[in-house]
């Protein structure tokens, strides 16, 4: 009797072609064969630090398709070279990877305008018309912007930059709204917009390595099924660190703070892998309803389990050590908005009732505290 052929793991460039034919056969994903990629608020942090970088990563790897665009829209005066300066240190480009390097951000450009204004966005739309097949090409906007303006931008986005023959496309980023009401409101008013399939309500927390790995790590290795229970596990606590301060964000941080801007969504969504049934399929449908199951069984939070702070500098520290979060320029000077926060959650479901679990959230956006 022969013994089973072991199977060889593909190569990376295998797996990367596999990916590809998956895309790129999609007939809804073709409808033309020109995409442009708009960045609104390409002069963020979070443009700067993760959308860039993702692109470029993308790029480098043929993921995307051959004939794609990528246009930055900002408030700031900036220029196409600004912006590849800036994000240099989060590109991870190799020596070897220049020349790709510089061909990827050949396919960028960049306009600046404001955010509520109409005639802002007809000189974006002129520009994403003005691009090779710009005028039929399918149009991704990505609102890299703080929720007070998605209203603004989502309206002027429908009325003056729609693809005629493409698909469309709206990403919206966390944090969805400031709270129920806002969540709500900014719901229907995307509803009057654009049809549910043209949006996408985004957390970028999830594409990090290991959170995408949870469910693989949990749901593909057996020995942890029967021990991964209120009868083997006594807490769980996750720790969001950050070692800077705000840098310049303080009008956006202070408006949140440290429960909106990590806690009700990074770190909900890491504690609803971390204690969710197994869906029935990785279909998003089924991994959220799982999510929902478990945030329907933790408790309200009380005020006894909670603890807020705000970060100040470290006399003796070294470089942004010595500064608080006071010290931001941005940030008003008597300003209470909470830095640190630690919570315990008890989540009241079959596997983690009983012995109450707790779930330690404590996101430390800032500096060590003195």
């Amino acid at each position: 009797m022969s013994a089973a052929a072991t199977p060889v793991p593909l190569s990376r460039s295998e797996v990367f072609g596999q990916l590809r034919r998956e895309l790129f056969e999609d007939e809804e994903f073709r409808q033309s064969d020109t995409h442009i990629f708009i960045i609104l608020g390409a002069s963020g942090d979070l443009a700067k630090k993760k959308i860039y970088p993702t692109l470029w990563w993308l790029f480098r790897d043929r993921l995307l398709p051959e004939d794609t665009h990528f246009v930055g829209f900002a408030r700031s005066n900036l220029t196409v070279d600004d912006i590849r300066v800036h994000c240099l240190p989060y590109l991870k480009a190799s020596e070897a990877e220049q020349e790709k390097l510089s061909r990827f951000f050949q396919r960028n450009s960049y306009l600046s305008g404001r955010y509520g204004e109409e005639e802002s966005f007809r000189r974006l739309d002129a520009h994403l018309g003005a691009l090779p097949r710009g005028a039929a090409a399918n149009r991704l906007f990505y609102l890299a912007l703080p929720p007070s303006v998605y209203q603004d931008v989502t309206r002027n986005i429908r009325h003056t930059c729609m693809s005629s023959k493409g698909w469309n496309r709206v990403i919206v980023e966390k944090p969805f709204g400031k709270d129920l009401e806002s969540s709500d409101r900014l719901s229907q008013h995307l509803s009057t917009l654009f049809t549910e399939d043209q949006i996408y309500r985004i957390d970028h927390y999830l594409g990090k390595e290991m959170v995408q790995n949870l469910m693989v790590l949990r749901f593909g290795n057996r020995i942890f099924g029967p021990i991964w229970t209120r009868d083997s596990v006594a807490c769980v606590v996750l720790t969001f660190k950050e070692p800077f301060g705000t840098q310049g964000r303080g009008g956006y941080f202070n408006e949140f703070g440290i429960i909106r801007d990590v806690m009700q969504n990074h770190l909900l969504q890491m504690l609803s892998l971390v204690a969710m049934e197994k869906p029935a399929s990785t279909s998003s449908d089924d991994v959220r309803d799982e999510k929902v199951k478990v945030l329907k069984s933790v408790q309200p939070l009380s005020l006894d389990n909670v603890v807020l702070g705000q970060y100040v500098g470290e006399p003796n520290g070294e470089g942004e050590a010595r500064l608080g979060y006071l010290d931001d320029e941005t940030v008003p000077p008597d300003s209470s908005t909470p830095t640190f926060a630690a919570a315990v959650l008890y989540v009241q479901n079959e596997r983690w009732d009983g012995e109450s679990v707790s779930v330690g959230l404590c996101p430390c956006p800032c500096l060590a505290m003195h």
